[in-house]
């Protein structure tokens, strides 16, 4: 399907959307664009339901130069994106550092939004010694070293396009303007996301990859994610990394699929 786009704040947000049913959108993680989502997409169509995958604004096909890349402002360009669709209510599912920007919008127009998922979310700084705060410095300028980090975060198992992907990555974050807006979406902002999650009154639904290497103990922090919520569970998924819709991406579907039957359901 052709891209789509919706313009918010002087920018543009590009999409693209496949199947039919029930709206879920997809929101990927720092430095990545909506084809980190290309092995799950087809697996959400085939079980009934409307897909849209955002480029996250300043990756991808959407614009940069935008003045903030704050989470709750991602969380505004989602739910564009569901009023450009016919207002929903969607399911917003976010990777990474968009985990925060489903609560904000979840928050901000709980009519647009009937379920959030947060996949490898962060709930508080990562505690980072002098040289890995360097090494983390060095990734976030350079396209090159982010995809060396990034293949990193594929402990056990690997896309059979992989490679592939990363240097389509990589050559995309080397055009002009890409890398402010990977350390934009990672920049501390207040409020933190942690805030707001009390106040999500839809189901939440959170996943963690048991072999995540961005975390010391990724079932512990899946656990404390969902204590910040009222109506929340926490599932992993068995041997995935940072990106389970990528390396595991029939059994984050299963997951998936499960929490939206309850929602349309409910």
């Amino acid at each position: 399907m052709a891209d789509s786009f919706v313009e918010r704040g002087g920018g543009r947000i590009t999409y693209e959307v496949h199947g039919q049913g029930p709206l879920v959108v997809l929101s990927h993680g720092m430095g990545e664009n909506r084809h980190s989502y290309r092995h799950l997409v087809p697996l959400l169509v085939a079980a009934g339901y409307r897909v849209a995958s955002v480029d996250v604004r300043g990756h991808g096909d959407s614009s940069v130069g935008w003045p903030t890349y704050a989470p709750a402002e991602v969380g505004g360009d989602l739910l564009a994106v569901v009023r450009d669709l016919g207002g929903g209510p969607a399911t917003l599912v976010g990777n990474s550092s968009s985990a925060a920007a489903v609560v904000f919008a979840a928050t901000d127009a709980p009519e647009l939004v009937n379920g959030i998922v947060l996949v490898g979310a962060f709930v508080a700084q990562p505690k980072l010694n002098p040289f890995m705060r360097l090494a983390v410095a060095a990734v976030v300028r350079s396209p090159r070293l982010f995809g060396m980090f990034h293949r990193t975060l594929f402990p056990m198992h690997r896309p059979a396009d992989d490679a592939a992907y990363r240097r389509d990555l990589v050559a995309a974050l080397r055009r002009p303007g890409r890398m402010a807006p990977v350390r934009g979406v990672i920049a501390p902002a207040e409020p933190h996301w942690t805030a707001r999650a009390p106040q999500v009154r839809r189901p939440v639904l959170v996943l963690m990859g048991t072999k995540d290497p961005d975390f010391p103990d990724p079932a512990a922090e899946a656990r404390a994610a969902r204590r910040l919520f009222q109506v929340a569970e926490a599932r992993m998924v068995t041997d995935a990394g940072h990106y389970p819709h990528a390396d595991r991406p029939e059994a984050m579907a299963a997951e998936l699929v499960d929490f939206l039957a309850v929602i349309d359901r409910g």
